[in-house]
């Protein structure tokens, strides 16, 4: 993560919260093949358990049980110029918000798989409120079982947690707000009301 401590970003709580609201990200592991990543939806199962499913087919899936991986979730980001801060002598630079989490993946049963994606489901459906859930009792069972079996869940053990929220905070209130405008007038909403608020 950044190695400024004044982007550091240490509460767990609103990290969890930031990773739930994502629901998504990339997860790292070394494999005899060299680095792999897998892109995948992710849901906390409590609160240092995060589980997520991929392909089998994919070629991270063989090397993750048993294995220390690392997840990274990132949020919105944006170039910032130098030109927005309304002082001189200032670079170019980027902000952005982003969590780590390092951990033990464990491969989950096959029912655990099944309340794994239930879970995910049931939480993005909530988000499309007022459209009636989607459930997976809409399909086939014959045909959601074979669906599962082309899938494999796993679960994340946090074991060390990272965060960065990078929001200007090392400059002055009038040059972040000069830069939030700029970001707002350049389509970059989600930065520029972080930037404002200086808060997740």
């Amino acid at each position: 993560m950044h190695p400024n401590a004044t982007f550091h970003w240490e509460d767990r709580d609103a990290m969890r919260a930031f990773v739930a609201d994502q629901a998504f990200g990339q997860l790292f592991a070394a494999t005899p093949d060299g680095p792999r990543v897998a892109h995948v939806p992710v849901v906390w199962h409590d609160a240092d358990h995060l589980r997520f499913h991929i392909a089998r087919g994919n070629g991270i899936a063989r090397y993750l049980e048993n294995s220390t991986a690392l997840f990274v979730c990132n949020g919105p980001d944006a170039y910032v110029s130098p030109d927005w801060y309304g002082h001189d002598n200032q670079v170019p630079t980027w902000n952005y918000v982003a969590v780590e989490l390092e951990g033990l993946i464990r491969k989950l049963s096959a029912d655990e798989l099944v309340a794994q994606l239930d879970a995910l489901s049931e939480d993005q459906e909530a988000r499309l409120a007022p459209k009636p859930l989607w459930t997976r009792d809409k399909m086939d069972p014959g045909y959601f079982d074979k669906l599962t079996r082309a899938i494999s869940g796993f679960e994340l053990r946090v074991t060390a947690w990272r965060g960065t929220v990078k929001l200007g905070q090392n400059k002055d209130a009038r040059a972040r707000a000069n830069v939030a405008d700029a970001l707002e007038a350049q389509g970059r909403r989600a930065m520029a009301h972080l930037m404002r608020n200086l808060a997740l």
